[in-house]
């Protein structure tokens, strides 16, 4: 069953996921370590937030969590490719099955930002990519791979359209956040995006914040695509049966 924006119980959960990553990604190091590639990444998407402006589909946060069931779906059939490569089934695929992955996924990435990939998505340190770290790494590969516009068409690149329209659209999301369009997400696109609705619909200021100290986990007061996209397969409900509520009157987060 679906979490009714009123719902309260899952304020443990959303602190513990927080607190956990937070703390994962202080303990591997200086936020530097992933600087290289957030930086691609922000340029990307100023690029694709230029050459997509005024098409976007996104006009309100409702509109984007109306989606939310049929994103949990997409993104579960990725798990048919993550069992493909992981050839040990030990759940975790590691450097040498990643690279037999790209390749006959036909994504031709160097070493280096192979490395860059491997090391931003296995946020645990773990020295192995686990099922949505695989689809944060997928997700960000697709951007970084010349990828266009969500309003363009274009051929297939990663093997499956559906896949690709599926990241095409969660790239919109990002982008329907980023109202500045710098690349990156702050505290003052947050409440802007959260807050742009009928004044019924606004969500409180705590759960603003809270929204965003989910995705903000290395404490800099900016989030990346990479941060963005653990914080919202979280939201989609990937690991549980519910959706976490973006909106609605449950407890702060302290």
């Amino acid at each position: 069953m679906k979490a009714s924006p009123g719902t309260s119980n899952l304020c443990p959960s959303l602190k513990s996921l927080s607190s956990k990553v937070g703390g994962i990604f202080c303990h591997c190091g200086s936020p530097n370590k992933y600087k290289r590639l957030d930086t691609k990444l922000e340029r990307k998407l100023v690029e694709v937030k230029k050459g997509s402006q005024g098409h976007g589909n996104f006009k309100s946060i409702n509109s984007i969590i109306l989606k939310f069931p049929r994103f949990k779906e997409e993104l579960k059939k990725i798990r048919s490719v993550f069992e493909q490569y992981d050839e040990d089934s030990n759940g975790a695929i590691d450097r040498e099955e990643l690279k037999k992955c790209l390749h006959e996924l036909q994504l031709r990435l160097t070493e280096e930002e192979i490395e860059d990939l491997f090391h931003s998505c296995d946020i645990d340190g773990s020295e192995g990519i686990q099922f949505n770290e695989f689809i944060v790494l997928l997700c960000l590969i697709y951007l970084l791979k010349d990828q266009p516009s969500p309003s363009q068409t274009t051929s297939s690149k990663m093997g499956s359209p559906e896949l690709e329209a599926t990241f095409d659209t969660i790239i919109e999301v990002f982008l329907f956040l980023d109202r500045n369009g710098d690349g990156k997400l702050n505290k003052k696109d947050m409440v802007k995006a959260l807050n742009d609705s009928s004044t019924s619909e606004r969500s409180p200021a705590h759960i603003t914040r809270s929204r965003f100290r989910e995705m903000d986990w290395d404490r800099n007061g900016n989030v990346s695509f990479r941060e963005f996209l653990f914080a919202f397969i979280h939201w989609v409900g990937l690991d549980t049966d519910e959706e976490v509520p973006l909106t609605g009157s449950f407890h702060d987060i302290k």
